[in-house]
């Protein structure tokens, strides 16, 4: 029988697509609020988060950040749509997946803030360069569910944000860190009876090598945990 993924309609929706379809027999479910489809969560095996524009500062209770890092990109009914549907994936048992964007609202929506702008707080800068993603070393905790999926302690990991997880939320754990600090990976501190869930901040879908761990073991998991839910 074949899964059904719900993901989040957005920036370059069709890479996210392709990559987590692969060549298994999966159906998609764009959700956003263009579609107006909430209630399609529920015929869903698991949930995809994707990247796209920033959270807007008033979810996370920091709206004065708006005009203090001159911040524009945004677009609020998709951050109040998947605001409700994380509501609802909450109270489901199905598996879910965050990339970027997707890892930032998950952990807005659990309680946590974000960094606005990371060379604004001191940090190295994780945009894009010259239109290419940006590659960097990241360490994983040898003891997270992220190194039991990857195998892998560090790596050079995809990069193209300029935003990432301040204070973490209380339910959850870095399990991943840039050498300047950046968190690029979080799971729950205790998942018992939760959903399973997967959260990275760099891009796995355009990884230029599709069999690394850091791409691959990442889909796979997620499948996985789709078939064992």
């Amino acid at each position: 029988m074949s899964k059904i993924i719900g993901i989040t309609d957005g920036r370059l929706y069709e890479n996210y697509a392709h990559w987590v379809a692969g060549d298994d027999n999966i159906e998609l479910v764009r959700l956003g609020y263009r579609y107006d489809n909430l209630s399609e969560l529920s015929r869903c095996d698991g949930l995809f988060m994707t990247g796209g524009e920033d959270v807007h500062p008033r979810f996370y209770n920091k709206p004065e950040y708006v005009t203090q890092f001159k911040l524009n990109d945004f677009d609020e009914r998709r951050d109040g749509f998947e605001l409700e549907l994380l509501a609802r994936w909450r109270d489901s048992i199905i598996p879910l997946l965050g990339v970027c964007r997707g890892l930032q609202i998950v952990n807005v929506f659990l309680g946590g803030t974000l960094i606005p702008d990371l060379p604004a707080f001191g940090k190295f800068n994780h945009s894009k360069k010259n239109g290419e993603p940006r590659y960097h070393k990241v360490l994983v905790d040898t003891n997270s569910e992220l190194f039991t999926t990857m195998q892998i302690e560090s790596g050079m990991f995809t990069s193209m944000h300029h935003q990432s997880i301040d204070h973490i939320a209380r339910e959850l754990v870095t399990n991943a860190v840039t050498i300047d600090g950046v968190i690029e990976g979080v799971e729950w501190i205790n998942p018992k009876d939760k959903p399973r869930i997967l959260l990275v901040q760099w891009h796995p879908e355009v990884m230029k090598d599709s069999a690394s761990p850091l791409t691959k073991r990442i889909r796979d998991r997620f499948v996985k945990n789709m078939e064992d839910y």
